[in-house]
């Protein structure tokens, strides 16, 4: 079975900074190992076998040369971007970033085979892996009662029932980078849960599951360099080490 997949490249409103540092329009288009990042995701996802269309959501479509890709004009925002290509391609759907730059054919099979039969699902990786993998990264990880976990851009939506799930990301997706503000966003349960050391993934996902309305599941990865992607001029340098050394 194949999957269509959706390739998150636009450019968030304002300046981008990592862009303007490698000197490209966006930061899909920052060449790594003499590959622009956009293109190696998608050629990994071709590589994998388990996707067949691939979109690519982006502000400016004439940017794209990818061959073979279908072009959705991306909105405001990433969730946004993701219910507009919903609409218009159908579930199921794999999505992942184009900043994903180390993404790898295993990786993608991996998480396919091993998503539970959930509205959406999203990968983590437990920073005991990332760190293991990939000693000079810095990640930002979400401590919990069972272990501390970093996200790994790959998601999937297997209905229509996942839009509502994308309405709850729109509303965190600021917070990813902090996670006691996105703990107050589940509900003074899980603070308080979380304060005690107590809250699990279970219980968070559970959470998360209150909130969106639709059931929710994680498919944890053995590979620790999936929770690596390239927000910042150091993950450029490492991307770049990993990739050319």
């Amino acid at each position: 079975m194949t999957v269509t997949a959706l390739v998150l490249a636009g450019v968030r409103p304002g300046k981008d900074a990592l862009a303007e540092f490698a000197g490209v329009s966006h930061k899909a288009l920052i060449p790594v190992g003499g590959v622009a990042m956009l293109d190696r995701v998608v050629n990994a996802l071709r590589a994998s076998g388990r996707v067949g269309r691939i979109a690519v959501s982006i502000d400016r479509p004439e940017l794209v040369t990818t061959e073979g890709v279908e072009i959705i004009r991306s909105k405001a925002s990433l969730s946004e971007s993701v219910a507009a290509a919903v609409a218009q391609l159908g579930t199921p759907l794999f999505v992942t970033t184009a900043d994903h730059a180390l993404l790898e054919p295993e990786w993608v099979r991996y998480f396919l085979d091993n998503t539970p039969d959930r509205t959406v699902s999203a990968a983590l990786a437990r920073d005991s892996v990332v760190m293991a993998s990939t000693p000079g990264t810095k990640r930002t990880f979400l401590k919990l009662a069972d272990g501390a976990f970093s996200g790994c851009n790959m998601f999937y939506f297997r209905d229509g029932e996942a839009v509502k799930a994308v309405e709850m990301w729109r509303s965190v997706e600021q917070l990813r980078k902090k996670p006691l503000k996105l703990l107050q966003k589940l509900g003074p349960r899980a603070v308080l849960d979380y304060a005690l050391g107590r809250l699990t993934l279970a219980r968070g996902v559970a959470a998360i599951e209150r909130l969106s309305g639709v059931s929710a599941g994680v498919v944890e990865m053995p590979f620790g360099r999936a929770a690596v992607d390239v927000d910042k001029p150091a993950d450029l340098i490492l991307v770049r080490q990993i990739v050319e050394g």
